[in-house]
């Protein structure tokens, strides 16, 4: 199983970027996913789940600013994330359960600040 994220970077306060999660090695239409972030000196959080079916969840920080979303035949989970915060600077992980274990992706790192 790998999990591969990309697109983070460094923007402006308000701006918005996409992440990318591309996954193998599951089948992937029929696994729940996830974002992860983790900020320096804090714990990994939970930001954000969807589902096999497509029901979505978030955390209360970034409700209204960040959709997550899939596509089944790409095999890849999204992250767009708008009205960003200095607050949102972290790495972002995705990550799933397959067959009783979890998998994480390498990280990405998402940096907010002018």
């Amino acid at each position: 199983v790998q999990l591969q994220a990309s697109g983070g970077g460094l923007v402006q306060p308000g701006g918005s970027l996409r992440l990318s999660c591309a996954a193998s090695g599951i089948i992937f239409r029929l696994n729940a996913m996830r974002w992860h972030r983790q900020a320096p000196g804090k714990q990994r959080e939970l930001v954000a789940t969807i589902t096999s079916t497509g029901s979505t969840n978030y955390t209360d920080s970034v409700k209204g600013r960040f959709t997550i979303s899939r596509d089944n035949i790409k095999r890849t989970m999204y992250l767009h994330m708008n009205s960003l915060k200095p607050e949102d600077t972290a790495v972002y992980f995705c990550a799933t359960h397959y067959r009783g274990r979890a998998y994480w992706g390498q990280g990405t790192q998402v940096t907010v600040s002018s």
